[in-house]
Order: C-alpha cells, then sequence, then structure tokens
C-alpha cells in the first residue's frame, strides 16, 4: 500500500454529471501505514467528493491509483465510534487520530489519519453539496 504527503485544503473543481455542472472537492491527507514494523510509514491520500455522480461516496486514493470508495456517513460515524461496512472500518484512536482499516483478499490495510484533516474534509464535502438527510 502507499506513502505521504501533506494535509492540504480543498481544491473546488467543476464536475460534469448527467449534464449538470457540479462543484467536487478533493484535499490532501497525510497518512501513516501501521503494520508489525517498528517504523510506520508515510502515504499521500487523495480524498475526493463527487457530489454530481455520487453524494453519498467519499473516495480515498492511494498512490498507484489505488482507489476505495465508501459511504461518507460511514467516515463521518467512524470519527466519533468504530464503524464498518463492508470492507473498511473506521475508528476514533485516542483523541486525535482516526483508522481507516481497507480488507482485500490479500490482506489489511491499516491508515491512520490526523483526524482534523479528515473532519475538514468533510466539512468541504458539505460545503459543495446538500447534506444527506436533505436529499
Amino acid at each position: 500500500m502507499p506513502r505521504a504527503a501533506d494535509d492540504q485544503g480543498a481544491e473546488g473543481r467543476g464536475v460534469e454529471a448527467h449534464g449538470v455542472e457540479a462543484r467536487g472537492v478533493e484535499d490532501h491527507a497525510k497518512g501513516r501505514i501501521i503494520s508489525d514494523a517498528p517504523l510506520s510509514r508515510p502515504v499521500p491520500v487523495a480524498l475526493r467528493y463527487d457530489p454530481g455522480f455520487q453524494p453519498a461516496t467519499v473516495r480515498f486514493v492511494f498512490p498507484g491509483d489505488i482507489e476505495w470508495s465508501f459511504p461518507r456517513t460511514l467516515l463521518e460515524t467512524g470519527l466519533r465510534a468504530p464503524a464498518r461496512r463492508g470492507d473498511i472500518g473506521v475508528w476514533p484512536c485516542g483523541r486525535v487520530q482516526t483508522v481507516v482499516e481497507f480488507h482485500t483478499d490479500d490482506g489489511v490495510a491499516v491508515v491512520q489519519f490526523d483526524t482534523t484533516a479528515l473532519l475538514r474534509f468533510l466539512k468541504h464535502t458539505y460545503a459543495v453539496g446538500a447534506p444527506m438527510s436533505a436529499r
């Protein structure tokens, strides 16, 4: 699994979807791959949201075009309490970290993020798209 990047703000970009111009979000966060090794490995992760295509879904994109899509509500819930849906689990790790766990047939990748980066991303997603309850 992937390596590291800086935590930066959102880049609103126009996304053409179903004939409607919608603004998408792409934030960048630094994750750390957690393993049995003595040191964790940093990994850059693009956090993407496209309300014109899948308004209930967020995407985490790792180097090598490894992409995981999952419900935005899973990320929201997992910031407060352990949550799991399918191959993805999210849970708080202490007061300032959040862990996202990705399961494949080859094993499990455990990636730790600063919670503030994920909260900022969620805030950006709601700034460009209506909350799910309003849809």
